[in-house]
Order: structure tokens, then C-alpha cells, then sequence
């Protein structure tokens, strides 16, 4: 499976469910090279109760969250050896930056570039934006993880 991948699709892949599941939709994937996906960010998000009442924004640590569940998608679509059973687990971030508040309204494109692998350790580098701005970045570890 590659290419574009709905919401349902993302859910036979992923083992999150919502409030969890970060990503909405993959518009594009080339396995072993590039994904690119969406997060709707929408008021009704349950955090947006306490982060903050007044000035509602989305949370960095679920910037990243989402960026690795980014990783999680272009790992499943990479690699033969992995199948059915298969979870995939954040297993580092490096260089994780933070340029742009991001809100109720915002699209948030994920993308997930391909660095390298060696065993079950996959790496990339990857970025949030909204509106072509830059809102996170930083150097994720993706470990594929049977049974």
C-alpha cells in the first residue's frame, strides 16, 4: 500500500484512536523516501480546554507526536519485513525546534523525509508546517517492533 492513505487506512496501520490519532490524512507517499500528511487542528480538540483557555495552542509535544506518527505511516510502507502485528513505537527525537503557535483552524502538513534504517531503527528528518511556515522540526527514530 502507498501513495494516499484515508483515515480509515491510517487506523488498520496505527494503533492510536482519537483523542490520539494525530494524522488525518496522507496525501502522498513514497516508500523509503517521503510522506506528507495533514492534521486538522480544530477547537474542539479536547486539550484546548487547558492549553489555554484564552489563547487556545496546540500543544509542541503533540506537534512532535504527530510528526511521529508520520514516521510510524512511512516506516509501514517501507519495508516488506514488517506486516500485520507489526506496532511502531517512537524511539528518539533529536533537534526537535519550535518556530510557530499553531490553532484552532490551522492545517498542519506533516512530513516525514527518509534518512536511514539499520534493523528495526528507522530515522528521519521531519517538519510541521502551516500555510508553507515552518511551526517544528526535529530528527525522529521510528523502531518497528513484531508481535
Amino acid at each position: 500500500m502507498s501513495g494516499k492513505l484515508d483515515i480509515l487506512q491510517i487506523q488498520e496501520l496505527l494503533p492510536h484512536r482519537y483523542p490520539f490519532l494525530l494524522v488525518d490524512k496522507v496525501i502522498e507517499c513514497e516508500p523509503k523516501v517521503r510522506l506528507l500528511a495533514c492534521k486538522n487542528v480544530t477547537f474542539n480538540e479536547p486539550f484546548f480546554q487547558g492549553h489555554f483557555p484564552t489563547n487556545p495552542v496546540f500543544p509542541g509535544v503533540l506537534m512532535l507526536e504527530a510528526l511521529a506518527q508520520a514516521t510510524a505511516l512511512l516506516t509501514s510502507q517501507s519495508d516488506d519485513q514488517f506486516g500485520s502485528g507489526t506496532t511502531y513505537f517512537l524511539a528518539g527525537i533529536d533537534k526537535a525546534r519550535f518556530k510557530k503557535q499553531v490553532g484552532p483552524g490551522d492545517q498542519l502538513m506533516l512530513e516525514a523525509v527518509f534518512l536511514k534504517s539499520r534493523r528495526n531503527i528507522w530515522s528521519f528528518e521531519c517538519r510541521a508546517e502551516v500555510d508553507d511556515e515552518l511551526a517544528a522540526s526535529a530528527n525522529i527514530m521510528c523502531a518497528a517492533v513484531v508481535g
